[in-house]
């Protein structure tokens, strides 16, 4: 009787060290696929408290896509958000995967710095001069940046082709997508917000690659990294 005690009082011991080690080796970090909050990993799973994005697994970041369509867990392709263009079309963001998008945040009745952005964004088109990319300019005032305002907006500006994209989104989808371009902004007045000068630099599936950031600049390094992802 005192042999099958102790027998039995090893197998526990061993048991309950073997449930101790597999315990202790559960060390799945997690990040959010936008580098929202650039290296940070999380002990647990969940949403990324930036961009809401689900967190993944550190150990699939490297995942090879099997899939020409699929997209990365870095991809803004990933986002659910829908938006109306300048065309009144009802869109989500994949919906442009498959071309390098430039990307910026702006307003249309903004008096200041977004005229400057809208000509560095002109002045980037017309050096890449590419068919296979798209400009995307989206709007940080969505209550009074209505479709029909885009649409006047891109005629003005001479930027009424295929290749422009304005977008109009909710208040809520506008923050989130800034927060994913680290785009701040606050409204000052009505019709005036201050906000981030950034034009963002995505490749064919959706992830960023490079950031442009002030007014003016020289563009020389945006346009090269654009036509490389052209290639």
């Amino acid at each position: 009787m005192k042999q099958t005690i102790k027998i039995l009082a090893s197998v526990f011991i061993m048991l309950s060290v073997f449930a101790c080690n597999n315990a202790s080796t559960d060390t799945t970090q997690y990040y959010c696929p936008m580098k929202c909050e650039g290296e940070k990993v999380y002990d647990e799973e969940g949403s990324c408290p930036v961009c809401h994005m689900d967190l993944v697994p550190v150990e699939e970041s490297n995942k090879v896509l099997s899939d020409e369509n699929e997209v990365s867990d870095a991809s803004i392709f990933n986002l659910t958000s829908k938006w109306n263009t300048q065309n009144n079309e009802t869109i989500e963001l994949k919906e442009l995967n498959g071309d390098v998008l430039v990307m910026v945040m702006i307003y249309t009745t903004c008096k200041a710095a977004c005229p400057r952005l809208v000509a560095d964004m002109r002045s980037i088109s017309e050096k890449v001069d590419n068919k296979e990319v798209k400009y995307v300019l989206v709007s940080i005032d969505p209550e009074n940046d209505t479709p029909q305002k885009l649409k006047a907006f891109a005629i003005e500006n001479k930027m009424d082709t295929d290749q422009w994209v304005f977008l109009q989104g909710t208040v809520d989808d506008v923050r989130e997508f800034s927060n994913v371009l680290s785009v701040k902004y606050k409204q000052i007045s009505p019709l005036d917000f201050s906000h981030s000068n950034i034009i963002s630099v995505f490749n064919k599936g959706g992830e960023l690659h490079h950031q442009q950031e002030g007014l003016g600049v020289d563009n020389a390094e945006t346009v090269s990294k654009i036509l490389s992802l052209t290639k």
